[in-house]
């Protein structure tokens, strides 16, 4: 028997749910124009492919480092993406309203609502960050050709970048996105040509990689710290976009593309981008050409020795993140779209802008430079999110139930225990003694959609509202 946690008056559904529209059949079309390019272009950004090798490779070689891409990639796909895929796909609803059925009517505002705006934040910090980062070395490099850098003047330049990129972002973001997209289509192929660059220089020699033991493969029992390091990494950058595949489900045909839509544009690029890049770093280092696990810094030190190549370096960098910029803008749109559910008394301009100086601080304080820190924190947040709405999916019969009253119970307290043990990590530099968590945001997962699944097996799970909202093409007026 499903738990009652409505006040008297909820029979009224609240505004945002009576003014939402399924997205018609007509509107959706075929995986391969939506749904697998967009994720791909997610995986292109330059930042993940710039850093996934720090994850694993150093302590547990090349085929640990790969295996757990692979591994990762399985994970994203059919735990992270599918349900929310298909609940997209069934309902033609976007992931705010879908998300009522396991928050509640009133709690869906904040989880995932609310907490999905407030993210983009973060992602916009950490794209601030590394994009003012690579343009302050390029201009480095152009402006001391050959000479020793003015160091107080290139940080000028990155706080300038900073300020002017976040601003920039957030306000195309809520009044030109349109002239945005139009672009972005084109711009993930420079970070592909860069892969395919560093694969040519460096890949032919990544098979002679050694651990910092010294060996090639290390025993089973070593590889599995380094594996799930790899894997902890990559879910917890794809987090956020798992549970946004409701969003890409509505603008699917049928089960096939939201399945195949999976399989090339998250699985299989996933394997390619994090895999050519990790395969890249190995051969640099057997090259001698890399202290650190960082691609773009292999590049470097190949291109920059040369006085007639290193201009190429800068102009590689310039172009990796003029491709990261529509990521920036679309990150603010999402911010605005869900503040705009949330809080629609209050102007977008407002909350974004106000975002956005966030954004600013968290980059200029370099804050937003530790992504395992930051993918961290948003695989604990969403790592539960997505588990519960998994398991919603299943008790109701694979199909979307409808929004519960109020605030779900199951949900809010499957969320906060999932979130509790996912942070782990985050905190350990500060509480030492905490146990060890490995690959968090899995296991934040398992933890949300486990304790889901038996509370509302036991009734802690608020009444459903009955709920049938109409099409879009069936709420516009006859002419």
């Amino acid at each position: 028997m499903a738990l009652d946690t409505s006040p008297p008056d909820t029979g009224t559904l609240p505004d945002y749910l009576r003014a939402a529209r399924r997205n018609p059949p007509g509107k959706r079309a075929p995986w391969y124009q939506n749904t697998a390019p967009t994720y791909a272009g997610i995986f292109l950004w330059f930042v993940f492919c710039n850093e996934v090798s720090s994850n694993g490779l150093a302590q547990g070689g090349l085929i640990t480092a790969l295996t757990g891409i692979v591994l990762a990639a399985i994970i994203c796909h059919l735990l992270f993406y599918l349900v929310p895929g298909l609940l997209g796909m069934k309902t033609g609803l976007p992931l705010y309203i879908v998300g009522t059925s396991t928050f509640g009517a009133v709690g869906g505002l904040l989880l995932p609502g609310f907490l999905m705006g407030l993210l983009q934040f973060g992602w916009l910090s950490v794209n601030t960050y590394y994009s003012s980062t690579a343009l302050s070395e390029s201009y480095s490099l152009f402006r001391f050709r050959g000479l020793e850098p003015n160091v107080q003047e290139v940080r000028m330049f990155f706080y300038v970048l900073c300020v002017v990129w976040a601003a920039l972002a957030a306000f195309l973001g809520l009044k030109g996105i349109q002239y945005v997209a139009k672009v972005a289509t084109f711009l993930p192929l420079i970070p592909l040509a860069v892969l395919i660059l560093a694969l040519v220089q460096f890949g032919g020699s990544a098979a002679q990689f050694k651990t910092e033991e010294g060996v090639t493969v290390p025993p089973f029992h070593d590889m599995i710290g380094p594996m799930l390091m790899m894997v902890s990494y990559i879910v917890g950058f794809f987090a956020t976009a798992g549970a946004a595949g409701v969003d890409f489900g509505m603008n699917n045909r049928d089960a096939r593309d939201v399945h195949w839509g999976g399989l090339v544009g998250i699985l299989l690029a996933i394997v390619f981008t994090a895999g050519a890049s990790t395969i890249a770093v190995a051969g640099a280092h057997v090259q001698g050409h890399l202290q650190d696990y960082t691609l773009t810094n292999g590049l470097k030190n190949v291109l920059v020795r040369d006085p007639e190549h290193g201009t190429w370096y800068s102009v590689i960098m310039i172009g990796l993140t003029l491709a990261s910029f529509p990521g920036a803008c679309f990150s603010s749109l999402i911010a605005a779209n869900s503040f705009k559910t949330v809080m629609p008394r209050i102007s977008p301009f407002i909350t974004v802008g106000v975002g956005a100086l966030v954004s600013i601080a968290l980059a200029v304080t370099e804050v937003a430079k530790d992504l395992p820190g930051v993918f961290g924190f948003i695989g604990a947040a969403f790592g539960p999110i997505c588990g519960a709405m998994l398991a919603d999916y299943f008790l109701a019969g694979r199909k979307w139930s409808g929004p519960r009253a109020g605030f779900n119970p199951a949900g809010w307290i499957a969320w906060l225990i999932g979130f509790a043990v996912g942070i782990m990590p985050n905190l350990e530099k500060y509480y030492p003694d905490l146990p060890t968590i490995p690959a968090a945001p899995v296991v934040a997962f398992v933890v949300g959609g486990v304790l889901y699944y038996l509370l509302a097996s036991v009734g802690l799970a608020s009444r459903v509202i009955p709920y049938d909202p109409p099409y879009e093409a069936e709420a516009t007026p006859p002419a």
